[in-house]
């Protein structure tokens, strides 16, 4: 089975060699010297980088990665939101088991079926119909290597198949699928789709796990929303 069958199965799958060690470094290079300039950023988790960091937009719109979104999504795949997540000894947390149901947009305005209106780091985000969700893709690039030992995503295959899920939906996928830890090699990519239930666990041995985790769609929004991020060669 190839990667994208995987991926409408499960939901998810793992990709190899997509970034090289030297690419990987020069990104981690990249935020370190950006954070460093801007010191009060979490170091857990950073938002709104295709925004403020050159060098993950340049990522975004690479060849290698957009051969992954375009795979799945078509030709006129864009980056719409990116994230950086590490976990170290500082800031060695955990994620209970959700879906991703927020998108980022550039200004409120009100369009049926989009709720939940939140602002996280003064950026709008709402949360679309589930038919939004259902034809976007994430891709996480791993910047380090990723054993059972560093935290790895956690997912339930096959959950992204049924829309939103509510607590107790969420509780019987717990209990009748098991799940699977998505351990990474550096310059990896795991590809997969919002609506898949997912979480992660605090790292037994904490040390740097860096993940580049970019959101792409094929679409522009109803009613006046825009995306709030777009690259502008996408």
């Amino acid at each position: 089975m190839n990667w994208p069958e995987q991926l409408d199965r499960d939901g998810f799958a793992c990709v190899p060699g997509v970034l090289s060690a030297a690419e990987c470094d020069e990104l981690v290079t990249a935020f370190d010297h950006w954070q460093t300039a801007l010191p009060r950023l979490a170091s857990a988790g950073v938002r709104n980088l295709l925004r403020d960091l050159p060098a993950v937009g340049a990522t975004a719109t690479g060849t290698a990665v957009q051969a992954l979104a375009t795979r799945v999504l078509g030709a006129s795949a864009f980056p719409v939101r990116a994230l950086w997540f590490d976990k170290t000894p500082a800031a060695n947390w955990k994620v209970p088991w959700h879906q991703d149901l927020a998108i980022a947009v550039a200004a409120r305005s009100e369009v049926p079926g989009y709720t939940g209106w939140s602002e996280k780091e003064g950026v709008l985000h709402v949360h679309p119909p589930s038919e939004v969700l259902m034809a976007m893709l994430t891709v996480r690039l791993h910047l380090d290597e990723c054993g059972p030992e560093q935290g790895p995503l956690r997912v339930l295959p096959g959950s992204h198949r049924n829309g939103r899920l509510d607590a107790d939906a969420i509780r019987r996928w717990r209990k009748e699928v098991p799940e699977t830890a998505c351990t990474m090699g550096k310059g990896a990519a795991l590809v997969m789709r919002p609506l898949l239930l997912h979480a992660s666990s605090a790292a037994v041995r904490p040390a740097h796990r860096r993940v580049l985790h970019l959101e792409f769609a094929a679409a522009e929004l109803p009613g006046g929303l825009h995306w709030a991020f777009r690259p502008a060669s996408a």
